[in-house]
């Protein structure tokens, strides 16, 4: 197995325009996600950029970035583009997709989802999940679910749905974090495809995956990366890195 970790990034964020390049204690956050990318070391790193800017805060802190079309619908679309400019000959057997918004992700997650595809022959796409924290994160739609068939170990299961709606009932809730393992064949088939019914229902775009009839498992993290997704969460992610000094 030889994975790659492509980060892809934007600047035209709809609530936080221009946040790859936010400061957090005094490192542009797309700079944050790559270290923490190298760190995890699984394979060689680089962004998939959709703007100019990105690359240059990349290269200018020695990592490596591509150039992708910036009206691309997604971010795995980003991903493929970048891909195919950086190993047109297929050399990379395994994709991890590592959000360019989460700067503080622990190497060992974006490690684990590695770890599964090499575990599990049947895996075509691994991602992670964590326990909920707060009982009020279970009815909140914006942290999305997961519907697991755990495994024995307590820290590996096959991932059944993924839904931003109420989970009922006794048990832990499964709380879904998007760092994404694909084999490459699974990733071009999954880009190549529209966006499923149920995808669009729920807003996930991994339940396209499940619609075309791939296996997703999930391994389980000890602790939730902080997601920037508005200026709320970057005044927390400073505070987080205040702490770090």
């Amino acid at each position: 197995m030889t994975p790659i970790v492509l980060i892809p990034a934007r600047m035209a964020a709809t609530r936080l325009p221009g946040k790859p390049l936010a400061d957090i204690g005094g490192v542009p956050m797309i700079v944050r996600v790559l270290r923490q990318a190298q760190a995890a070391g699984v394979g060689p790193v680089a962004v998939a950029a959709g703007d100019a800017e990105i690359v240059d805060a990349v290269e200018k802190a020695g990592g490596r970035a591509v150039l992708t079309d910036p009206d691309l619908p997604s971010g795995s679309d980003r991903i493929v583009a970048a891909l195919h400019a950086l190993d047109p000959d297929g050399r990379y057997d395994v994709v991890i997709n590592l959000q360019g918004d989460i700067p503080f992700v622990r190497p060992d997650a974006v490690a684990a989802v590695a770890r599964l595809l090499e575990a599990e022959p049947s895996c075509d796409l691994s991602t992670v999940m964590v326990a909920e924290a707060d009982p009020a994160e279970r009815t909140n739609p914006d942290i999305p679910k997961v519907v697991a068939a755990m495994q024995a170990d307590g820290r590996t299961a096959r991932a059944l749905y993924f839904t931003r709606s109420v989970l009922y009932g006794d048990g832990p809730v499964w709380l879904h974090h998007g760092i994404y393992g694909f084999r490459r064949a699974a990733l071009e088939r999954f880009c190549a495809a529209p966006p499923s019914p149920l995808e669009k229902r729920e807003r996930l775009e991994q339940l396209r995956a499940l619609e075309l009839g791939m296996s997703i498992w999930a391994a389980v993290i000890d602790e939730a990366p902080i997601s920037v997704d508005n200026p709320a969460d970057l005044e927390r992610a400073r505070a987080h890195a205040r702490t770090l000094l």
